[in-house]
């Protein structure tokens, strides 16, 4: 980042102290990625950390997980033992590699936000049903899916001047069984493919498929999919032209080896 442009790094204590947003304006979080690169079009930072909410809170209806929460604060997370999905918070943190320093720093709300297409905090969040909550500059709020909020990379539902306060994770997509793949070209590379895979209790399977796409693309089924249904319903929802290019992958070893991992969680779950 220039700091040469930055006039002001402003603290809020409540939201309703948040400024009024203006052109070249940023939300801070962890700022892992703010800070990594030049930001010459910022003039200002709205610190959010001492707003001071908590990483997480569980109830009844599920786990709601801050957008200032860190990836390492979701890690240590604690959970019901019948929110059997609990092994893929793990799972996917790993899957953002970085240093402690890294994971200390890096929010839940920032992985999101940023919207590339490896990000496994999309990942996470999309395949149990994560449903954003949004503040606009107004004071009032409205509800996203994930899968709407990503649109692209580094593209988000996110008008100017709105925030991500926290994502809503239900406690019946917790209560599933969950499977998952992901494959980099070297062992320390970012995802070519992340693919999630759950089930619950009456049968009914999803599948959800990020870092190989732009944006997550979730599958659902009734019951477990046949291999050839379930290749001709990622065919339908990716097209040819849907996959993901860039140094990490090339869309032709994306679509191969995601219908690989894609198999892989179905036979997975069959058992």
């Amino acid at each position: 980042m220039d700091l040469d442009t930055i006039t002001a790094v402003l603290r809020p204590r409540s939201l309703d102290d948040l400024p009024a947003w203006r052109a070249g304006d940023a939300w801070l979080a962890g700022g892992t990625w703010l800070f990594s690169e030049p930001q010459p079009a910022l003039t200002r930072l709205i610190d959010l950390s001492a707003l001071g909410w908590p990483a997480a809170e569980l109830s009844e209806a599920g786990l709601r997980l801050s957008a200032t929460g860190t990836i390492a604060e979701l890690d240590r997370l604690a959970l019901p033992r019948d929110w059997i999905a609990a092994p893929l918070i793990g799972q996917c943190c790993r899957a953002l590699l970085g240093s402690f320093k890294i994971w200390n720093r890096a929010s839940v709300g920032g992985n999101l936000c940023l919207a590339l297409p490896a990000g496994p905090m999309i990942a996470f969040t999309a395949a149990l049903d994560g449903l954003c909550l949004l503040r606009r500059p107004d004071g009032g709020e409205r509800r996203l899916p994930v899968t709407d909020f990503v649109l692209g990379p580094q593209r988000t539902a996110l008008c100017p001047g709105e925030i991500l306060l926290g994502i809503d994770l239900p406690a019946a997509a917790l209560r599933r069984r969950t499977a998952f793949r992901r494959i980099a070209l070297s062992p320390e590379g970012r995802s070519g493919a992340l693919v999630i895979g759950t089930r619950d209790r009456a049968g009914g399977f999803a599948l959800t498929v990020t870092a190989a796409t732009p944006r997550p693309v979730s599958l659902s089924f009734a019951d477990l999919p046949m291999a050839g249904s379930l290749r001709e319903a990622m065919a339908a929802a990716i097209p040819e032209d849907g996959w993901y290019d860039d140094v990490h992958g090339a869309p032709d070893w994306r679509r191969h080896v995601t219908g690989l991992l894609a198999e892989e969680i179905r036979e997975e779950l069959a058992r």
